[in-house]
C-alpha cells in the first residue's frame, strides 16, 4: 500500500510526505511524492494526518475484582483498541499472594491468544520476590514490574519490598512500575468514614485525597533515588503528585510518569451525580483545578505519556458490587473501580492539541513514541521509519464521532464522556500492513494480534 498526500508525524517532525508499506508488513519508505508501483494499493491521504499506531501502555482486559469481571477482554478489547487507532497495548499480569508470577502468566497469555493487535505484558508483584523470579519474566520477554503502594489487604506491598525489586529489576535492565497512593492512610480514612456512616459514593474520593497521593510518589521516588534505578508512576491524577514527580526529576532522579484521558475531562462532579458510582476509578478523579496542571505537566513533559488504564464494567457489575450482592453495594468500598478507556485515548488527547493545549508532534509521542521508547518497543512501535512495523493511523482531524456507549465498539453500557462528540478520528488503521480497521468500523479478526517479547527499556 501507498498512504499518499498526507501530513506524517512523528518522531522525526509533521511534514507533507507519503508512506509505503512493504510486503513484510513494515515501513519500506517514507517521502515526498513517492510513485506509486504495478499493483499497489493508493490510499489518498490528502487533508489527512499520518501517524504510527497509538501505544497503549495500561490495560485491564482479563481482570477480576471480586465478584465481577471486567466486560471487555482481550477480543474485544483490542477491537475497540484498533478503531481508536491503538495498535499495540500493554497488559497487567497480577501475580496473586502465593501464586508463582510464570503461573499467572500462563493464564494471561492463554486468554491473549484472542487479541486482536500486537500486546506485551507487565508483571505485578503482590508479595516479596526473589531476584530469579524477576529474571525468569525477563527471560519472557517481561522487562518491567508493578508494586502497588495502596489496598494492603490484597495488592500491596511495604517499602522494603520497593527497595528489593527495585534493585534487582535495574541489574537486568527492567523498569518498576508502580500504584503511588498510601494505603495504609486511606483505609484509616475509609474505616472513619464508615463508622460515621458516610457510605456514599463520594466518600470514594474524600478518603483518597491528592495529598496521599502525592505523598507515595515523593516517597516511591525517594526510594528510586536511594537504589538508583528507573521508576514510572502510572495513572497520575492530581497536582500534588505531579508536583512530587517535578521535584524529583529537578535532582535528577530517572522518573517518569503517566496520566489518563479520565484525569484530563473528569472531575468529581460526576462522582457525585446520578450513576455517579460509574465514574468509580482508583485513583479517583478529582476537584477541576487539577485538571489544568496535568495539561500543563503533559505541555511541559513532566508527564512523560498517556495510557487509560482500561477497566470497564456494566453498569448492573457496578450495582451488584465486588461481593455480588443483588440488592447492591453496601457503601462505596464494594464499587468495583475502573473506566472504559482503549478506544477514545486517541481522539480525546487530539482534543488538546484542537484546543491549543499541545502541539501535533506532543500528541504522537504522548500516545505512540514515548511508550514505546519506554517499555523496550522502540523503534519497531511508535514509529514510522523505514524498517518498523506498518502500524499506521490515518486520522481525519475534523471527522466528528459521538462518544456515547452505543457509538463506540467498547464492550460496556455506559461511556463516561456520554453526551460528547469528539473531532478527530481515525479514517485508516493499518497493523503490520494489514487493514485492521476503516471509517470507523473493525475489520481485523481476534488472533492478529503477536505477542510481543521485550529485551530492554528506555530505548534511544
Amino acid at each position: 500500500m501507498l498512504i499518499a498526500g498526507g501530513i506524517v508525524i512523528d518522531v522525526d517532525g509533521e511534514r507533507p510526505a507519503d508512506v509505503r508499506v512493504g510486503a513484510d508488513g513494515r515501513i519500506a519508505e517514507v517521502g515526498p511524492a513517492l510513485t506509486a508501483r504495478d499493483g499497489e494499493v493508493v490510499h489518498d491521504a490528502t487533508g489527512r494526518l499520518v501517524i504510527p499506531g497509538g501505544v497503549d501502555a495500561h490495560t485491564h482486559l482479563h481482570l477480576q475484582v471480586g465478584a465481577v469481571q471486567v466486560s471487555d477482554d482481550f477480543a474485544t478489547g483490542t477491537a475497540a483498541a484498533a478503531v481508536g487507532g491503538t495498535t499495540t497495548v500493554i497488559e497487567y499480569v497480577t501475580a496473586h499472594r502465593g501464586q508463582a508470577p510464570l503461573d499467572a502468566l500462563s493464564i494471561w497469555r492463554a486468554k491473549a491468544e484472542a487479541a486482536c493487535i500486537d500486546y506485551g505484558f507487565h508483571m505485578t508483584f503482590t508479595e516479596a520476590v526473589t531476584e530469579r523470579a524477576v529474571a525468569e519474566c525477563i527471560e519472557y520477554g517481561i522487562t518491567s514490574f508493578k508494586l502497588y503502594m495502596a489496598y494492603p489487604d490484597s495488592l500491596q506491598v511495604d517499602d522494603g519490598v520497593i527497595v528489593d525489586v527495585l534493585r534487582s529489576t535495574s541489574r537486568h535492565g527492567g523498569l518498576v512500575t508502580v500504584h503511588a497512593e498510601n494505603g495504609p492512610a486511606i483505609s484509616a480514612l475509609q474505616r472513619e468514614a464508615l463508622l460515621a456512616g458516610r457510605t456514599g459514593v463520594i466518600e470514594h474520593s474524600r478518603t483518597r485525597p491528592a495529598l496521599l497521593e502525592g505523598e507515595a510518589t515523593a516517597r516511591a521516588a525517594a526510594l528510586a533515588e536511594l537504589v538508583g534505578a528507573p521508576i514510572y508512576i502510572v495513572h497520575l491524577s492530581s497536582a500534588p503528585a505531579l508536583a512530587a514527580v517535578r521535584a524529583a526529576q529537578e535532582r535528577g532522579v530517572d522518573i517518569r510518569a503517566e496520566t489518563c484521558p479520565e484525569y484530563l475531562y473528569l472531575d468529581t462532579a460526576d462522582l457525585g451525580g446520578e450513576g455517579g458510582e460509574n465514574f468509580v476509578c482508583t485513583p479517583p478523579i478529582r476537584d477541576s483545578w487539577h485538571r489544568e496542571e496535568l495539561w500543563e505537566g503533559l505541555e511541559r513533559g513532566w508527564l512523560h505519556t498517556v495510557a487509560t488504564d482500561h477497566c470497564p464494567f456494566w453498569m448492573h457489575d457496578r450495582r451488584i458490587g465486588t461481593r455480588g450482592r443483588p440488592e447492591g453495594w453496601r457503601d462505596f468500598t464494594e464499587i468495583p473501580g475502573g473506566l472504559p478507556g482503549i478506544e477514545t485515548r486517541m481522539t480525546l488527547v487530539w482534543s488538546g492539541v484542537r484546543a491549543g493545549r499541545l502541539a501535533a508532534t506532543d500528541w504522537v509521542r504522548l500516545c505512540a513514541e514515548a511508550p514505546a521508547r519506554t517499555f523496550g518497543l522502540w523503534p519497531r512501535k511508535g514509529s514510522l521509519r523505514v524498517g518498523a512495523d506498518a502500524d499506521v493511523v490515518v486520522w481525519d482531524p475534523e471527522r466528528t464521532q459521538s462518544l456515547d456507549a452505543e457509538d463506540l465498539t467498547m464492550r460496556t453500557d455506559h461511556s463516561p464522556y456520554a453526551g460528547h462528540e469528539s473531532v478527530g478520528w481515525p479514517e485508516l488503521v493499518l497493523l503490520g500492513g494489514r487493514v485492521i480497521a476503516s471509517d470507523g468500523r473493525f475489520t481485523g479478526a481476534p488472533g492478529w494480534g503477536r505477542y510481543l517479547p521485550r529485551d530492554q527499556v528506555f530505548a534511544d
